[in-house]
């Protein structure tokens, strides 16, 4: 079966300063336990704030790194989902249930992607 990603996408400047609140959590640890006994999450984590990342890149035959926060990028990933789904428009259905546990006032977006297998 196919692998997917999802990578979710927020503003980091729109989301709330106090983080999910605890009704939000509790929606979404309903749904990671019903997705991963259905065996279709296979993992999946929030990450930490861009001011605590670091972006390495290489350019012209040479590298450098850039301490956050990464002012510059209006979107950035704030956390993702493995999943393994039948196909494509299953990973999306997922998906959408993930969306729709946040509150009105949360601004997400899932970038879904295929993995790419040797």
């Amino acid at each position: 079966m196919p692998r997917y990603l999802s990578m979710i996408r927020i503003n980091e400047a729109d989301a709330p300063a106090e983080g999910p609140s605890p009704e939000l959590m509790e929606r979404m640890g309903h749904l990671i336990e019903e997705m991963t006994k259905a065996g279709v999450l296979l993992d999946t984590a929030g990450l930490t704030p861009t001011a605590q990342g670091t972006r390495v890149t290489w350019s012209g035959g040479q590298l450098s790194t850039t301490d956050g926060p990464f002012t510059e990028s209006k979107e950035v990933i704030g956390g993702y989902a493995l999943l393994q789904c039948k196909d494509k428009a299953e990973a999306i259905e997922w998906t959408k249930r993930f969306l729709t546990v946040h509150e009105d006032h949360w601004t997400v977006t899932c970038e879904l992607r295929e993995i790419a297998e040797g």
